[in-house]
């Protein structure tokens, strides 16, 4: 599989030369139209390292290659074609949204952003694409369930066409019927569109379902990577076996309940 994104030897470090290493020595592949899971502890650095792939959380060292292209040092100007195709969806939809913006202009902003096509045809297909009903592209997020929120944010994602997405604890403020709905959305997003998903996540039930691949992040650090099968069926690090035995009802089926 063709690599989409690279990291090597990535640090992250809080604090200056002295200080603490947030992202450690970390190095990581995922392949076009893939789905790579990354999973870990709260506070154990995968959000910071997300922020560091998409270049808007400083690295101290290593590098970052999209599509066989060093990022690491590129000016914001260099860069801005590059965000076009890297997309992050966000764990809190409310507060990455404007509360004063309609849905149906919220969801075209990032079109715009970038000069693309941005009229009706444009938004009904991405609000058919992420199962929002037409009547809701003149309300406001403060009108929209949280549910319906992460519909927009992964829509406003998918919108400049992305070739990676970053998907950032994006079910777990949401029930578990919605999780499903959600989960379901983006893997079927992936699919058909050849995008390849970091999905962030503490749930290994999700990850089981939704993921090609797991990283499994300790304190900073990669301690474990492998297929699906591979991570949750026949872990080999201790700190894995022990995130797995926290998890109850993690089993071999690659389903959830309330698939729609």
């Amino acid at each position: 599989m063709a690599e989409i994104l690279r990291l090597e030897n990535l640090v992250v470090r809080f604090g200056g030369k002295a200080g603490v290493n947030a992202v450690d020595d970390i190095s990581l592949s995922i392949g076009r139209g893939e789905t790579l899971a990354l999973v870990g502890e709260s506070g154990c650095g995968k959000s910071t390292l997300a922020r560091a792939m998409m270049r808007v959380q400083k690295v101290a060292s290593g590098s970052i290659v999209f599509d066989g292209e060093d990022i690491t040092h590129l000016s914001e100007r260099a860069l801005r074609p590059i965000r076009r195709r890297m997309q992050m969806i966000f764990q809190d939809p409310f507060a990455s949204l404007d509360p004063l913006v309609s849905i149906g202009n919220s969801i075209l902003e990032p079109r715009r952003a970038f000069s693309l096509p941005a009229g009706d045809d444009e938004l009904d297909e991405l609000m058919t694409t992420v199962g929002l009903a037409a009547e809701y592209r003149t309300r406001k997020p403060g009108r929209l369930s949280g549910g319906q929120r992460q519909r927009v944010g992964i829509a406003r994602a998918l919108s400049v066409e992305p070739e990676l997405v970053v998907a950032d604890e994006p079910v777990s403020s949401l029930d578990v019927s919605m999780q499903a709905q959600i989960l379901n959305l983006l893997k079927r997003s992936s699919r058909t569109r050849g995008i390849a998903l970091l999905f962030i996540s503490h749930d290994l039930r999700a990850v089981r379902f939704l993921a090609d691949r797991v990283a499994v992040m300790e304190k900073g650090k990669i301690v474990e990577t492998g297929t699906t099968e591979e991570i949750l069926d026949h872990a080999r690090h201790p700190f894995t076996q022990r995130l797995i035995a926290a998890m109850p009802q993690i089993n071999s089926e690659r389903t959830l309940p309330a698939q729609s």
